[in-house]
């Protein structure tokens, strides 16, 4: 069996990346796949749900869609990873969670907790709506509660510790997720260049759940990146990630933000797993017990 202990349980929301899986429009056998058979061909945006502590992780633009999927009942916390529009941009579903649509108010029947880095909550500060600063509104009205994560918080029996990442061009943070007896769990989706290396908290985790990085081939209409392309300073390639997950010494891989445009199924995911005993490719609704 690929994960056997269980102590902490979390489950992918959304594999997907920046464009869902089908893409509108696309007529390439990927998209036609993932609209004729659904999950798991089908993907939407990156995000997940930590059972233990009733934690949201970012909210993407199909996140009320991802929520139903997978059952979903209760949500207690929520924190953001960086606040790019694939990570962010379905903040809208806070207010529907717990609205009381009885009384048409913005009153909800639950506030949810928002445990945020201060350099994401800085950037929180430049956003806005017609209302004003966004997560004022948010705030004001009850959706949510803002706390700071200063160094690390224990909810339950979990404690997050958030490890910054970079600035630019996006404010970024991995979180590891450690229970009491110290099982770990690495959450590093996305924007993880440079890899936070220098952090003790990286090394030695029972599952690094992770970007997958660009493919160097079998690309749509044979694409090959140039060498002074702007994904590459970006992103890590698929191979680069592999030696990452070796260098932290991670005990098992689970990789997420499976992008449209790398050109490769379910099936074909499932076939490199085949070539790489300790790595598994993510599907919406996918639960993992460590």
């Amino acid at each position: 069996m690929f994960f056997i202990t269980i102590t902490m349980k979390i489950t992918i929301l959304g594999s997907g990346g920046i464009i869902p899986i089908p893409k509108p429009l696309c007529q390439c056998n990927i998209c036609n796949e993932a609209r004729k058979k659904g999950v798991p061909y089908s993907r939407t945006g990156p995000s997940a749900f930590l059972h233990d502590t009733k934690l949201l992780i970012d909210t993407p633009p199909q996140i009320s869609n991802s929520i139903n999927n997978a059952n979903i009942k209760e949500i207690d916390n929520l924190i953001y990873t960086h606040l790019d529009g694939d990570h962010f941009d379905g903040h809208s579903a806070l207010i529907s969670l717990y609205f009381d649509g009885t009384k048409y108010c913005y009153k909800p029947k639950k506030t949810i907790n928002l445990f945020i880095p201060l350099k994401i909550n800085e950037k929180l500060k430049t956003i806005t709506s017609q209302y004003g600063n966004l997560f004022d509104f948010y705030t004001e009205h009850e959706v949510v509660k803002k706390k700071i994560i200063k160094d690390k918080i224990k909810i339950q029996n979990i404690t997050i510790i958030p490890i910054f990442v970079k600035d630019n061009p996006a404010t970024s943070y991995i979180y590891l997720f450690v229970d009491d007896k110290g099982k770990k769990i690495l959450y590093a989706p996305c924007d993880t260049k440079p890899f936070p290396f220098e952090s003790k908290y990286v090394y030695d985790v029972d599952l690094f759940i992770t970007q997958t990085g660009f493919f160097e081939t079998g690309l749509k209409d044979e694409f090959v990146y140039p060498q002074d392309d702007y994904t590459r300073v970006e992103l890590y390639s698929f191979d680069q990630t592999i030696e990452i997950s070796k260098k932290i010494r991670a005990k098992k891989v689970l990789f997420m933000h499976l992008e449209e445009y790398w050109n490769r199924s379910y099936d074909d995911y499932k076939k490199l797993e085949k070539k790489h005993p300790n790595i598994k490719f993510a599907y919406d609704g996918m639960t993992i017990e460590v």
